[in-house]
């Protein structure tokens, strides 16, 4: 197992060992002494699978108090994968990553607590299964607009498929509440 930082240090590529042979791979996508040993989460409360078609966006999302890290994970075809940084007061408050992640590769990528996550089906059906370390509370659900201009993401798309809710996600800028750097809190912020 390789874990590198991204452009955003709290951000985890992982690239785990695969076992090829004549009947396909092995991998083993989750070791807890390994996990503890890179300092990595070991208590996970949800399992996610999402299946999404050629050009639809998810995202970006993130929870205001029970924030959520995730272990994301592309099974069959490939995405790309986004992490943004909310936390105010965070030194990286506002940076983007963006990772591809294919079904083709045994890769993970950690998203801690407090960063909003978002990704873009880049082949015609792509399956992602994440794990979580909060449960999904649905009146806790935040976001940011996916082409918020000051991101200044770099999408591999102009016009994605979007859902009606992502469609009306407000601007960084214009999020009333977002998560605390270095509390574990929630900081409410005056627009």
């Amino acid at each position: 197992m390789k874990v590198t930082p991204t452009a955003l240090p709290e951000v985890l590529l992982i690239e785990l060992d695969q076992f090829p042979d004549e009947r396909g791979f092995f991998v083993e996508r989750y070791h807890e002494e390994r996990f503890t040993k890179l300092g990595l989460p070991t208590e996970w409360k949800q399992d996610n699978h999402s299946r999404s078609h050629r050009g639809v966006l998810r995202g970006l999302h993130f929870q205001l108090r029970r924030q959520q890290g995730k272990l994301i994970s592309c099974v069959a075809g490939s995405v790309f994968d986004v992490a943004v940084d909310v936390r105010v007061g965070s030194p990286t408050f506002g940076k983007w990553v963006g990772v591809t992640l294919s079904g083709d590769k045994a890769q993970l990528l950690w998203i801690p607590p407090g960063y909003a996550h978002g990704l873009l089906a880049l082949s015609e059906q792509a399956d992602v299964i994440y794990k979580c370390t909060e449960l999904y509370a649905p009146a806790d659900e935040r976001g940011i607009l996916w082409d918020d201009p000051d991101l200044r993401i770099q999408w591999p798309v102009s016009s994605p498929i979007l859902s009606e809710r992502d469609r009306r996600l407000p601007m960084l800028k214009e999020t009333s509440d977002l998560p605390q750097f270095g509390k574990g809190s929630v900081r409410e912020t005056s627009q």
